[in-house]
């Protein structure tokens, strides 16, 4: 891989939908992994914000973003060859329809949101503990740590515990990720030329407006997520979905769905981007 020293162009990357001399798939769970590390150091600090300390509770999504983004560009990479019923050879040389894209996304997006529950559970409780830690003769945080958590949690609130808030994880999910693939395969498409691969600049920007653009549309939900997920911490039990958004809205106005959004999208630019191109360039460097 070349370097950039400021002058020099870097080699353009093959892209897994255009290029047409890669002769063989490289393992899609590895490179999705290591991408989405790389982009959750950069955003776990706008992540945690939102909560509390900038790197609080930042291992336990390092140790589990890898599972959960090697599942959803996995099953996105290949529910793409089902859909469209060409290898990979045939995929780059005749890019696959957005519609193809935005259903392989929502697949994707289902699978990830049903493997990233409990996982994103215990992020948001760890996330969330307020006791100090340091001051002499102040209480113990609540959890030591994700596997107290878990723990916790399953004694505490049972097995379904660990699924609380998933429904609307999976609605959050399942077409926001549709709309994030077919956002950057249409800004990588635009300004690039056809038959040429997009540079490292598209592939950032593309991918930093795409993540923009999925939470966008996600933050709503997430804020319903979020609030189902810390009812058990709290002692406070919504019947449902709707009944957490009748009583936000009731009681903070419709402006609470929104709570978020501005701290969301300035850290969706520099995760996705920086997830993208880690990826495109795995997937060159491997294959």
């Amino acid at each position: 891989m070349q370097t950039y020293n400021g002058t020099e162009k870097l080699k353009p990357f093959q892209h897994p939908a255009r290029s047409v001399d890669q002769q063989t798939a490289p393992p899609l769970p590895h490179s999705p992994g290591a991408s989405g590390a790389l982009g959750l150091v950069l955003g776990h600090p706008f992540d945690t914000v939102k909560l509390l300390g900038f790197f609080k509770g930042m291992s336990f999504p390092i140790a589990s973003i890898a599972v959960v983004n090697s599942v959803l560009f996995g099953v996105y990479s290949n529910s793409l060859l089902v859909l469209t019923a060409t290898s990979h050879q045939e995929r780059r040389a005749q890019p696959p329809s957005y519609t193809h894209v935005f259903i392989a996304g929502c697949i994707g997006g289902f699978l990830q949101a049903y493997c990233l529950a409990p996982f994103d559970l215990i992020k948001v409780r760890l996330q969330n503990q307020t006791e100090p830690r340091a001051q002499l003769g102040s209480p113990p945080p609540r959890y030591r740590g994700p596997v107290h958590c878990a723990a916790s949690i399953f004694q505490e609130e049972g097995p379904r515990g660990l699924f609380r808030g998933a429904w609307a994880l999976t609605l959050r999910d399942t077409p926001t990720l549709g709309i994030y693939f077919v956002t950057y395969e249409w800004l990588c498409r635009q300004s690039t030329p056809d038959g040429q691969n997009p540079s490292s600049a598209t592939v950032l920007v593309a991918g930093g407006f795409a993540g923009i653009t999925s939470w966008a549309t996600a933050t709503p939900l997430d804020v319903i997520k979020s609030r189902m997920q810390m009812a058990g911490l709290k002692q406070r039990e919504y019947r449902g979905m709707l009944d957490c958004m009748v009583s936000s809205a009731r009681q903070e106005g419709l402006g609470v769905f929104f709570r978020g959004l501005t701290i969301n999208s300035a850290r969706a630019f520099p995760v996705n981007a920086v997830t993208f191109l880690s990826y495109e360039y795995l997937l060159h460097a491997w294959g």
